[in-house]
C-alpha cells in the first residue's frame, strides 16, 4: 500500500514536469521576416524595384522553409546515405542510396533557382546577392544539401569563366537549370591520399589521352564530397607519350567528367567506402578509385590550379554563408528559448547575465553577416563587369579573410548557443547538436585557417602591396560616413587607432622578411576581418534610419581587440627565437623532443 501511495504521488508530478518541458520548445517563424539585420541591409542597398521583387520572393521562400523544407532537412539527418557495394548475386554495384527527402531537396534547389539566380542576372549585379541571401536562409534547413550546391555553383562559375565552350554548354545549362528534371549537381574531387590543401604535391591521378581526344583518368580520390552528384571537376596530371607526368602545380590540369555513362553505370569509377564523418552526415562523402574514368580536359594543359581557383572562390563564399547561417539559426533558437524557459523563478530573458551572453553572440553574428554581404556585393560587381580595379583587389583579399574568420566565429558561437539551452542543448532529438557538428567543418573545408591566412599573404604579394592601400582607403571612407553621428565617435576613434597600428605593423614587418609575415599571417588575417567588419557595422549604423541597436552593435564590436597583430608584434611573437620556443613548448615530453630540437 505504501508503495502504491508513493507511485500515485510521483506520477502526476512526473507528468507535470514533462508537460512543462514540452512547452519550453523554442518556436521560430519565417526566418526572413525575423531577421532584422538582413531586412535593413536589403532596404539600404537594393534599388527600390529590385527590393520590392526580392522582398516578396524572400518572404514567400521563408514560408516554404518553415512549412516544407525544414521537415525534409530533419528527415535527411535521420536517414543518411547508405553504401551497397554488391548486390544479392555478388555483382559489384557500388550503389549510394540516398533518402527521398535528399532527392526532394535537389528538386527544391532547382525550383527556387538557388544556382540559376546567380547566372540569369535578372537584377544585374544584385543577382548574386539575391542568390546568397536565399542560400543563407536555406542553409540551416537544407539537411546538408547546401554543400553540393556550393560545388555546383563553383562548377558553373568555372565553366562560365572559360567562356562556356560548346562542349560544356549542355553541362552549364543543366547546372543552372530551374527544371528539377534537368538540374544537375557537381562534385569537386581534389583531395587525394596525401590529403590536405597541398594539391600541387598531393595529386597523383594520371590522365591518358585517347584517340578521340578525351582522356581516361586513373587514380584514387580520398575525399569526394557529394559523391552522388551527376558530374564533377577534378585535377589530374597529363601523361606524355612515354607515360611520364610533370610534378608540381604546373603539371596539374582540370577535367570535367560525368559520374555515370549513358546507361546509368559508373564511368570507370569504383566506390571504396563512405566516409564516417563527425558532421554533414546527411551528404555522401566517399573514397573513389578512378579506373579509366572518361573525362574532358577543360583547362589549358598545366593550368588546372589557376582554372579551378574560380570554383574555390565560390565554395569559400558558400562556406561563409553556412557559417553565418549557423550562427543566426542558433541565436534565433536561443533567444526564443529565453522567452519560454523559467529558471530560478524567472524567465531566462529576465536574467541580465544570460542576455549579455546572447547579445555578445549577436554582435559577432552581425559583423560576420555584413562581411558576407560585402564579399557577395563585390562578387556581383566583378561578374557584371562593373567592378573597378579597387573592387577586384578587395574581393581577392576579403574572400579568404571572410572564410577563415567566420569559420572560427561559427564554431565559437554555435557551441556557446548550445550551452544556453543547458542540458537540452546536448540532446540529439532537439536538433541542436546537428547544427553544432555541421558547423565544425567550416573552419576546415576549403582550406584551414592557417592555409587561408597564407593565401591572404599571397594576395598582398601578387598586388605588390597595392591591396593594402585599397583596404585602408575603403575603411577610411566608411568611417567618414559616421563623422556626423556623435554616438559613433568612440567606435570611430577605436577604429582609427587600430588602422594606425596596422599601418605601423605592415611597415615594420615589411623590413623583417618573409618569415615574420608568415608567423604573423593568422593574427594579421584576424585583424583585417575585425577592422573591415567594424567599418561595415559603423557604416550600417551611420545610415539614415539606423536603430539604436545598430549603433550598439558597432560600439561593442569596436570594443574588442581590433588589431591583435600589432599587439603580438610588440610582444615579439613573430621573432625567429619565438618560433623555436613554440616548438619547444609543443614537443616537451614527447619522445621526439631530443631529436627534433
Amino acid at each position: 500500500q505504501e508503495k502504491q501511495v508513493l507511485e500515485d504521488l510521483e506520477m502526476p508530478l512526473a507528468r507535470r514536469e514533462t508537460e512543462t518541458l514540452f512547452q519550453e520548445q523554442p518556436q521560430t517563424g519565417n526566418e526572413y521576416l525575423e531577421d532584422a539585420l538582413l531586412r535593413s541591409y536589403l532596404k539600404t542597398h537594393l534599388p527600390p524595384k529590385v527590393l520590392e521583387e526580392v522582398n516578396q520572393d524572400l518572404e514567400r521562400f521563408g514560408n516554404r522553409l518553415l512549412t516544407k523544407i525544414k521537415p525534409l532537412g530533419w528527415e535527411c539527418e535521420l536517414n543518411p546515405p547508405v553504401f551497397r557495394q554488391y548486390n544479392a548475386w555478388g555483382q559489384r554495384v557500388d550503389h549510394i542510396a540516398t533518402c527521398s527527402a535528399w532527392r526532394r531537396m535537389k528538386e527544391i534547389a532547382a525550383e527556387e533557382g538557388l544556382i540559376a539566380e546567380a547566372y540569369e542576372r535578372r537584377y544585374s549585379n544584385w543577382s548574386r546577392l539575391h542568390q546568397a541571401v536565399k542560400l543563407y536562409l536555406f542553409s540551416s534547413s537544407s539537411g546538408g544539401f547546401n554543400c553540393p550546391l556550393a560545388m555546383t555553383d563553383g562548377a558553373a562559375k568555372v565553366i562560365e569563366s572559360l567562356g562556356i565552350p560548346g562542349s560544356l554548354k549542355n553541362a552549364f545549362d543543366h547546372l543552372t537549370s530551374r527544371d528539377p528534371k534537368k538540374f544537375w549537381t557537381s562534385g569537386q574531387w581534389m583531395t587525394e591520399r596525401r590529403g590536405g590543401s597541398d594539391v600541387a604535391n598531393g595529386t597523383e591521378t594520371v590522365a591518358r589521352k585517347q584517340p578521340d581526344g578525351t582522356y581516361c583518368l586513373y587514380g584514387f580520390k580520398w575525399f569526394t564530397s557529394a559523391a552522388d552528384s551527376d558530374v564533377t571537376l577534378t585535377l589530374a596530371r597529363v601523361a606524355d607519350a612515354e607515360g611520364q607526368v610533370k610534378q608540381g602545380s604546373s603539371g596539374l590540369s582540370l577535367f570535367f567528367l560525368k559520374v555515370r555513362d549513358e546507361e546509368g553505370k559508373l564511368n570507370g569509377i569504383q566506390v571504396q567506402r563512405l566516409k564516417d564523418k563527425l558532421g554533414t552526415r546527411q551528404m555522401a562523402t566517399a573514397e573513389l578509385w578512378l579506373d579509366g574514368a572518361k573525362a574532358e580536359l577543360i583547362s589549358a594543359e598545366g593550368r588546372g590550379v589557376a582554372s579551378i581557383s574560380n570554383m574555390l572562390n565560390i565554395t569559400r563564399i558558400h562556406n561563409v554563408i553556412a557559417s553565418v547561417a549557423s550562427m543566426r539559426r542558433m541565436i534565433s533558437l536561443s533567444r526564443e528559448y529565453a522567452r519560454r524557459r523559467v529558471a530560478f523563478g524567472k524567465l531566462l530573458k529576465d536574467h541580465p547575465l544570460h542576455m549579455q551572453t546572447i547579445a555578445r553572440m549577436e554582435v559577432q553574428t552581425r559583423g560576420a553577416f555584413l562581411l558576407l554581404m560585402e564579399v557577395v556585393r563585390l562578387l556581383g560587381l566583378v561578374e557584371t563587369n562593373m567592378a573597378n580595379e579597387q573592387d577586384q583587389l578587395l574581393s581577392r583579399l576579403l574572400i579568404p579573410v571572410a572564410k577563415l574568420y567566420t569559420g572560427k566565429q561559427a564554431s565559437a558561437v554555435v557551441i556557446e548557443a548550445m550551452e544556453s539551452f543547458g542540458g537540452q542543448g546536448y540532446m540529439e532529438d532537439t536538433g541542436l547538436p546537428v547544427i553544432v557538428r555541421d558547423a565544425l567543418v567550416l573552419s576546415i573545408w576549403e582550406g584551414t585557417t592557417n592555409i587561408l591566412s597564407l593565401d591572404v599573404l599571397r594576395s598582398l604579394t601578387k598586388s605588390q602591396g597595392q591591396v593594402m592601400a585599397v583596404f585602408f582607403s575603403t575603411v577610411q571612407k566608411k568611417l567618414e560616413l559616421a563623422s556626423s553621428t556623435a554616438k559613433l565617435e568612440p567606435a570611430v576613434k577605436q577604429m582609427r587607432d587600430a588602422i594606425g597600428s596596422l599601418a605601423q605593423f605592415t611597415q615594420a614587418a615589411g623590413s623583417k622578411g618573409a618569415e615574420t609575415m608568415e608567423l604573423a599571417a593568422r593574427d594579421f588575417s584576424y585583424t583585417l576581418a575585425r577592422i573591415y567588419a567594424g567599418a561595415l557595422l559603423i557604416e550600417h549604423a551611420a545610415r539614415p534610419g539606423a536603430s539604436s541597436t545598430d549603433i550598439s552593435a558597432a560600439q561593442r564590436w569596436c570594443n574588442q581587440e581590433l588589431c591583435p597583430v600589432a599587439t603580438e608584434f610588440r610582444n615579439s611573437s613573430y621573432e625567429a627565437e619565438e618560433a623555436l620556443v613554440d616548438s619547444a613548448l609543443v614537443y616537451e615530453g614527447s619522445p621526439a623532443y631530443g631529436s627534433r630540437l
